[in-house]
């Protein structure tokens, strides 16, 4: 019988220290980032209308856009 492997087991830490996960955290991060400039961006384009459908504030709007990247 043939076993296949998991995603889970892929991602496996070969040692006992965390520094193997350094590299996918940072990866991660460095994505999330990337996410917020995008998602922020595209808020800054909605009218009042899509707001308003969305009940978003045209204060909570830029509030939101005009937070960095990091938070």
């Amino acid at each position: 019988m043939e076993r296949t492997l998991g995603s889970a087991s892929m991602f496996k830490q070969h040692t006992s220290d965390a520094t193997g996960l350094l590299p996918l955290r940072a990866l991660a991060t460095l994505l999330l980032w990337q996410r917020r400039v995008s998602s922020r961006r595209e808020l800054a384009r909605l009218d009042e209308r899509l707001l308003a459908d969305a009940g978003i504030s045209l204060n909570e709007r830029a509030e939101e856009i005009s937070k960095p990247f990091w938070r």
